[in-house]
């Protein structure tokens, strides 16, 4: 269970003196065994498959569900973004945003991102700024106070010693002393476009959406090809996302540029303190709770690519860890359809691509190797290799659009191409991730991405 408790103190009137949050979230301590259950249902399904003569049948079948469920992404019309805010909306326009950052030793982001904040186009009586120092070991909270005398919208909250929960801890922390309809999270590292708040409120006009994540790009894409791939790969994301959301799928959260409804994120308990991985975890318990999330291509929030492989590989695996926890809390709920048909139909088929396919690839390999045989999955993951392709290809050719830049078509198939070999990571990480998660048990641990600055 979490509980959150604070008293709201503020000169302001018309706020609570106790502010009370109370949800039951799902047991934790059964992931290892429920990660174990998949792996062993996951190999033995394949062993079976390759010794029956109708298996290789089973991967076509398999693969003509995901063609049709491909073909249905690739080609449905996604819909218009709403205009942005203009200087003729009346002032009952613009709700009350709050811009929370969680920051623990950003010294060399912290001032430019202040700026950065203290610039949006938005009228300031509308807007707070709160940065949450996660108890820095570097200059982080001086320099915070000491912008804090110089830009009065900016908030600083600094955490107690001792507290937990990492950047889920940090963002519940500061919740109860915020008072905006919606909450806006950034990283330290965000470069955030000066229109993006009027570009963002529009969305929130349609009383379902309870959340929506601003596309994502990468500042530093021309330091080389690994920060090349994570453009190629936001891209891809924000492109996929787009056609999910289209056909009545899940858009999720990326954790930067995120911004959520205080009465959606309210009814789902705050930010969860027990996974790695705060933004995929509140996806779900934003659409368990019937709520949609949606995107905003234009504009972007920019941030900083890793540029060593080693951190890439510990950012992924993070990633990937706390995106495959989220199945293993949630699915008693995903099992009962709580999401409806067409976003469980939406999870199950991004589910097959990201988690399974992985899984099942290293037992697949091995008894192809053995038995002189093709692997029974290669029409499935030629299909998702293919997605990978044309989805990249596709965004890339409406960021440009977008952007109004000239696309070049060979330009495009070449990116497309180099950042559908650098994606193939993910195989790797994810099928090391579920099987180490099933073997191995693992204490929480957030792994902070270090930043490099301007």
């Amino acid at each position: 269970m979490s509980k959150l408790v604070a008293n709201r103190n503020h000169a302001s009137g018309g706020l609570e003196d106790n502010f009370e949050l109370d949800f039951d979230y799902p047991a934790t301590g059964s992931r290892r065994r429920r990660a174990a259950t998949v792996v062993a249902a996951v190999w033995l399904s394949t062993w079976i498959l390759h010794g029956v003569s109708w298996g290789i049948w089973a991967g076509f079948g398999l693969a003509a569900v995901f063609g049709l469920h491909t073909v249905r992404l690739l080609f449905a019309p996604a819909p218009e973004a709403p205009p942005p805010l203009s200087e003729d909306t009346p002032a009952m326009g613009y709700p009350l945003i709050s811009l929370v950052v969680a920051a623990k030793n950003e010294e060399s982001v912290i001032t430019s991102l202040v700026r950065n904040l203290d610039a949006l186009d938005y009228p300031s009586d509308r807007l707070e700024l709160w940065v949450v120092d996660d108890n820095s070991e570097d200059r982080t909270l001086s320099m915070l106070k000491a912008l804090s005398s110089a830009y009065p919208q900016l908030h600083v909250h600094s955490r107690p010693l001792g507290a937990q929960g990492g950047k889920s801890g940090a963002l519940n922390d500061v919740l109860p002393l915020t008072r905006g309809e919606l909450l806006g999270v950034f990283d330290a590292d965000a470069q955030i476009p000066a229109t993006l708040l009027r570009a963002v409120v529009p969305l929130f006009n349609r009383s379902a959406v309870g959340a929506v994540q601003v596309r994502k790009s990468i500042t530093n894409a021309d330091c080389n090809v690994l920060t090349q791939g994570q453009q190629a790969e936001m891209v891809l994301d924000a492109f996929m996302q787009q056609q999910r959301i289209a056909t009545g799928g899940l858009g999720e959260l990326r954790g930067n540029g995120q911004f959520v409804r205080r009465q959606a994120l309210m009814a789902c308990g705050g930010w969860n303190e027990l996974t790695i991985t705060d933004d995929l975890d509140l996806t779900f318990r934003l659409h368990l709770n019937r709520w949609d999330i949606d995107l905003l291509q234009v504009p972007a929030v920019q941030e900083e690519g890793v540029t060593r492989p080693l951190a890439l590989w510990h950012q992924r695996n993070r990633w990937a860890e706390g995106g495959y926890q989220r199945y293993l809390d949630y699915w008693p709920m995903l099992a009962r359809n709580e999401l409806g048909r067409a976003k469980t139909f939406d999870m199950l088929m991004f589910y097959l691509t990201q988690y399974l396919l992985p899984t099942a690839a290293i037992p697949d390999m091995i008894l192809s190797w053995s038995r002189n045989q093709l692997p029974l999955l290669m029409p499935v993951t030629s299909l998702a290799i293919a997605l990978s392709f044309f989805g990249t290809w596709v965004g890339l050719q409406q960021t440009y659009e977008r952007e109004r830049r000239e696309a070049r078509r060979f330009s495009l198939i070449a990116q497309s191409l180099q950042a559908t070999v650098y994606l193939c990571h993910w195989f790797v990480v994810v099928s090391s991730v579920t099987l180490r998660m099933a073997v191995r048990p693992k204490r929480l641990k957030w792994v902070k991405t270090q930043r490099v600055g301007a």
